[in-house]
């Protein structure tokens, strides 16, 4: 019985098709040294998931895809008593990769939209009061996440990082819908 083929990697002779946001975060952690995929993913948790979380698994499954493509090069290493671990390397196919995956990135422009929306769509088949205190949880949600003081992370191990403007667009982004579900609110409780 012949083998179900597994989805080929994109190459990098594809440019940047079949990449994204993901494998650009991935291959900017290795722009300044090698790391293993513990040191990674405990950059992604402690400096980047406050505007850009992503899971250990897709970390490695990415990882994986790039180094089948030539991206990245893996060898393994081992120190004293413990397992041996997967040390990743940029490629300059992976630089060159990186360079074009930034540069598309910061042309690009997404619509924002989040699953609430799919919510606002169908608010007419809640009672009036129903919807409007289920909006106004979201908006205390909101306001609570402003409250909270988001820490800049240091950056004093990767000092090309701008994690400030990625932090105050997401600052102001939950400030533009703050603003929204306080007038939508309003206006629902003035029909």
């Amino acid at each position: 019985m012949p083998v179900p083929s597994q989805p080929t990697p994109p190459t990098l002779a594809s440019s940047t098709a079949g990449w994204d946001e993901r494998a650009l975060l991935l291959l900017g952690v290795l722009m300044d040294q090698s790391q293993h995929g513990y040191q990674i993913n405990d950059f992604i948790e402690r400096r980047v998931a406050c505007v850009y979380p992503m899971k250990k698994p897709t970390a490695y499954a990415i990882l994986d895809r790039l180094e089948s493509a030539g991206a990245v090069a893996v060898h393994t290493e081992q120190a004293g008593n413990r397992p041996p671990r997967r040390v990743y390397t940029l490629t300059d196919a992976g630089r060159a990769l990186f360079k074009a995956l930034l540069e598309e990135n910061l042309r690009s422009f997404d619509t924002p939209s989040s699953a609430g929306d799919i919510g606002l769509i169908f608010l007419d088949r809640l009672d009036h009061a129903a919807a409007i205190a289920a909006l106004r949880q979201r908006l205390d949600g909101l306001d609570r996440l402003q409250k909270t003081p988001q820490d800049l992370p240091s950056s004093q191990a990767h000092e090309h990082l701008r994690l400030d403007l990625a932090l105050d667009r997401a600052k102001r982004l939950r400030e533009a819908e703050r603003d929204w579900l306080r007038e939508t609110i309003a206006r629902l409780e003035s029909e």
